[in-house]
């Protein structure tokens, strides 16, 4: 009789803990040994009766990709209605498909002189080109102009750019696969409407999604390479070259980047 009270203080304490509710009718010893679960043989693991575990994603995986496939198509039936640059412009800007444009301030479509014989295509926009609204005016845009202007090409007066995508990435990361494909069809259409002689891929990004090769920018940089665009008869010529972002971070690759303008000046010559 003289631990009634110290049962009594325990309980007050597991009340106090937050253990105010029981759980069952029949108090359980905690104390005796439980018995061990049953292993599974390899055999009945092998014979097919342990049951298959459950396609969690595939409930939401295939939707997803159906989503996505609609969106493509939608995106390219659109972009093939623009019988012009500015009706162009208007279908990108009205566009929803692309989740970037949730969080962007501004689309992004072009700058320069349409129909320029030299078309330049970005990655996606920065910072200060989500804010004004066009490609290359940070930094990266500043170096650009400086460069073009050594072979007599000023955006003002004979250059065109664009982006592979309209919209920025959240804190300018990476555009996903899925980001990428979806501004594809208005990027091609773009490039078969400005009819440009030469087309200058800036970037890793815009190089992958336009060559659609397994080489990586500095395999491909300085290379002129014969592509073929939806709604053009004939190929374009199209040379890959670093972005101006990337010479900034990485200054020694400047002499490179000024053979490929040296290349792009030759061949606008002979053109």
């Amino acid at each position: 009789m003289q631990d009634r009270p110290d049962a009594a203080r325990l309980l007050a304490w597991q009340v106090e803990m937050g253990a105010d509710e029981a759980t069952g009718t029949v108090p359980r010893d905690r104390f005796v040994a439980r018995p061990a679960r049953p292993i599974a043989s390899a055999s009945a693991s092998t014979s097919g009766t342990v049951p298959p575990r459950p396609a969690a994603r595939t409930a939401t995986v295939a939707p997803a990709i159906e989503a996505h496939s609609a969106l493509l198509a939608a995106a390219r039936q659109l972009a093939e209605s623009a019988c012009d640059l500015a009706e162009l412009k208007r279908i990108v800007e009205r566009f929803d498909g692309c989740s970037l444009k949730k969080t962007a301030t501004n689309t992004v479509f072009a700058d320069g002189q349409p129909g320029a014989p030299i078309m330049l295509i970005g990655e996606a926009p920065g910072a200060d080109e989500d804010r004004l609204g066009r490609p290359f005016v940070g930094r990266s845009g500043q170096l650009l102009d400086r460069m073009l202007a050594t072979i007599g090409v000023e955006r003002a007066t004979n250059a065109y750019i664009t982006n592979a995508l309209f919209w920025r990435p959240p804190g300018n990361r990476k555009p996903t696969p899925e980001e990428t494909a979806i501004c594809l069809p208005f990027v091609w259409r773009h490039i078969a409407l400005g009819r440009p002689k030469v087309v200058i891929l800036c970037g890793g990004t815009a190089t992958s999604a336009l060559l659609g090769r397994p080489e990586g920018i500095t395999r491909l940089r300085g290379r002129w390479i014969d592509l073929a665009v939806p709604g053009v008869l004939e190929a374009v010529p199209v040379l890959p070259t670093y972005h101006p972002s990337f010479l900034l971070r990485s200054p020694s690759h400047k002499s490179e980047s000024w053979r490929d303008l040296l290349s792009i000046q030759s061949k606008l010559d002979g053109l």
